[in-house]
């Protein structure tokens, strides 16, 4: 999606109407709501979630949707723990038929040809995958075949896990960073410079994977990053 095309889609809020929660783990819970027919995004993008049934002090919140465009459904899934931001309390009141706004989605973090990619997702961090992961099956045109997923999860709940091993995805599960590190290198040693590189989890971890790459001679052009700020 071009800066022009983000810009404009940023600034359209649509009201999303709740369906249900789900909950995935001891502290991560998903949220559905319906979709517009018309509304459209490329798989990995994040939309700007507006709370609207309660006053909050901050209460827009960016949430990359986990949902392909390929379902009927906007899905953001998020850690939530005991003490948490007035706005997942907000999210866990809703109930279903109650409204939320969300502007886009946007952002450069999506698959845009068919390079060797490796997908590096840290926890929380599968999300922006999962959706990439749904519309590579949905179009089903070979491309999955050049597509790698690392998923590490040192707590090792693997949110998703039930669904992608359903897929065609190669995924990898993971519990270490040394495991990680070693799965990363195996690839970049296979597609020497010709692969691309898409990593989302904690700040500190796409930092160091990404330092990681540059140090391997890996084109910054070749990067693409998604940071994760914490479980409020």
């Amino acid at each position: 999606m071009s800066f022009f095309k983000d810009t404009f889609s940023i600034f359209k809020k649509r009201e999303l109407a709740f369906l249900e929660r789900n909950k995935e783990s001891d502290s991560v819970y998903t949220f559905l709501f319906e979709k517009e027919n018309e509304l459209t995004w490329s798989a990995g993008q994040h939309g700007l979630f507006t709370i609207t049934h309660k006053k909050i002090k901050n209460a827009i919140r960016p949430f990359s949707v986990a949902s392909s465009p390929t379902e009927n459904v906007i899905q953001i899934t998020t850690e939530i723990s005991d003490k948490p931001s007035e706005f997942k309390k907000a999210l866990l009141e809703l109930e279903k038929g109650m409204k939320i706004k969300m502007s886009g989605p946007v952002g450069s973090f999506y698959l845009k040809d068919n390079s060797p990619s490796l997908l590096i997702a840290g926890g929380i961090g599968i999300t922006p995958f999962r959706a990439m992961v749904k519309q590579l099956e949905a179009e089903n045109n070979g491309i999955v075949k050049q597509v790698k997923l690392l998923y590490l999860d040192s707590e090792k709940p693997y949110i998703y896990k039930d669904e992608l091993d359903q897929t065609s995805i190669n995924v990898t599960y993971l519990k270490s960073r040394d495991e990680l590190y070693g799965e990363i290198d195996a690839f970049i040693t296979s597609n020497k410079h010709n692969g691309k590189y898409f990593i989302a989890g904690s700040k500190s971890m796409v930092e160091s994977i990404t330092n990681h790459l540059k140090n391997n001679n890996i084109p910054k052009r070749n990067i693409k990053k998604d940071s994760f700020w914490g479980i409020h």
